[in-house]
């Protein structure tokens, strides 16, 4: 059998566009929003209780999922966790009102919940500490690839099918993926496509030197830094969640855009976010080979697009909706970059065969803060206006960095976690 050169970037490849469908699925119902709001006679905070029950089910999963990926092995767990969701969004079909639909997406958020710690395991499988936060970096574009191909792409399927058959089609989008990651994914030493250059490469570069068990689970709570990187997406992962469930229906709200021009326009802020998610992850590795430390280049990352996102305040005083949209794009492209830092966090501190369980409890943190924050948005939107909510998302990501800072003062390896 004839070798492939490189074949980690095909792996990764291959993940990324696992979480764009992943993205597509997740913002099938925000863009879908103002067309089922009206059919069904949702109001925001209604809306909003629909949003936090796959937030719930996110949270409670990320944690089970981690540990059972961590478990079962990459291949086996991933497969799992789409076939789960795949399903879970053609059930949306179904939905006749708040509680069917946030059953749904309850479902969804269990299925969903695999996807980051399954990607971010294979990584640490994979790919050297040199090259992995280019590695999350792509990864990491899956959102937003996801949501630039979700506003026109579902806008469509609605206007020509309806918004109940839309659903049905974008969930069969994972089966198709899913013959894809069985023919390719192996570990770097089972791979029988692999290179004798590239797998000395892996093993050169990262001898993980942990024991085979897996280390009890309470036994990660010991230690600040995942005290650390939890509250940091704690704090943080509500407001790249405000743009991903809330963007179209604050432009149907607020700038009167039509179905149309949500497919037209929403997209764009992501193609930022991807664009952010890229050169963060870029930059991160050049800072490296340039000298820098493990701990100096991800912090310097991380402040940079804290401080970036900040601008979107200026969507509070601008008139014209396409001078905010361009702020929006600013603030998810500084999101992502950031990210891009925090989310290699995981696989630069912990073992290999925790990274699964350690991603898994940052990220159920995450998704917590998100939930939390999601019916405070809906209840604001109602009595208020949207002016408190872009104020708030403004500065949570400068929290997030310092955060890191105060339990994460230097990035190193955990020798052991027992």
């Amino acid at each position: 059998m004839k070798a492939t050169k490189n074949l980690r970037w095909w792996i990764v490849a291959t993940i990324f566009l696992a979480t764009t469908i992943n993205y597509i699925d997740r913002q099938a119902l925000s863009v879908a929003a103002p067309v089922i709001r009206e059919d069904l006679n949702l109001s925001n905070e209604q809306y909003s209780w629909i949003v936090s029950s796959f937030l719930l089910a996110y949270t409670i999963m990320q944690i089970v999922s981690g540990r059972l990926i961590d478990i079962l092995g990459t291949k086996k767990g991933f497969t799992i966790s789409i076939i789960w969701w795949s399903i879970a969004n053609m059930l949306h079909a179904f939905g006749t009102g708040i509680l069917s639909l946030g059953i749904f997406r309850f479902l969804l958020g269990m299925g969903e919940a695999g996807n980051y710690p399954a990607g971010m395991k294979a990584i640490s499988e994979w790919f050297p500490k040199e090259e992995r936060s280019k590695a999350v970096g792509i990864l990491n574009m899956g959102p937003g690839f996801g949501a630039i191909i979700a506003p026109p792409l579902l806008v469509w399927l609605i206007l020509t099918f309806g918004w109940k058959l839309s659903f049905v089609i974008t969930g069969a989008l994972g089966f198709l993926w899913l013959v894809l990651w069985r023919g390719i994914y192996y570990t770097p030493e089972n791979h029988p496509k692999i290179t004798n250059e590239e797998l000395e490469l892996i093993l050169k570069k990262e001898k993980d030197n942990f024991q085979k068990e897996q280390s009890p689970w309470l036994s990660f709570f010991k230690h600040k830094e995942v005290w650390g990187l939890a509250l940091s997406r704690f704090v943080s992962d509500g407001a790249f969640y405000f743009f991903v469930f809330w963007l179209p229906s604050w432009l149907a709200d607020v700038k009167e855009f039509s179905l149309t021009e949500i497919g037209m326009f929403a997209w764009i802020p992501f193609l930022f976010s991807d664009i952010g998610s890229f050169v963060g992850g870029w930059t991160g590795e050049k800072l490296i080979a340039n000298g820098m430390s493990l701990n100096a280049s991800r912090k310097w990352v991380l402040w940079i697009g804290a401080i970036l996102v900040v601008p979107v305040l200026g969507c509070l005083y601008v008139q014209s909706p396409y001078v905010a949209i361009g702020l929006i794009s600013i603030s998810l492209f500084a999101t992502q970059f950031k990210q891009s830092s925090l989310f290699t966090l995981p696989i630069d501190i912990f073992s290999k065969k925790d990274a699964a369980s350690v991603w898994g409890i940052s990220g159920s943190a995450g998704s917590l803060g998100a939930m939390l924050f999601t019916p405070v948005i809906g209840w604001l939107v109602d009595t208020i206006s949207y002016a408190p909510v872009f104020t708030i998302v403004a500065f949570l990501h400068i929290i997030s960095a310092i955060l890191v800072m105060v339990f994460i003062p230097n990035i190193k390896r955990i020798p052991n976690l027992s």
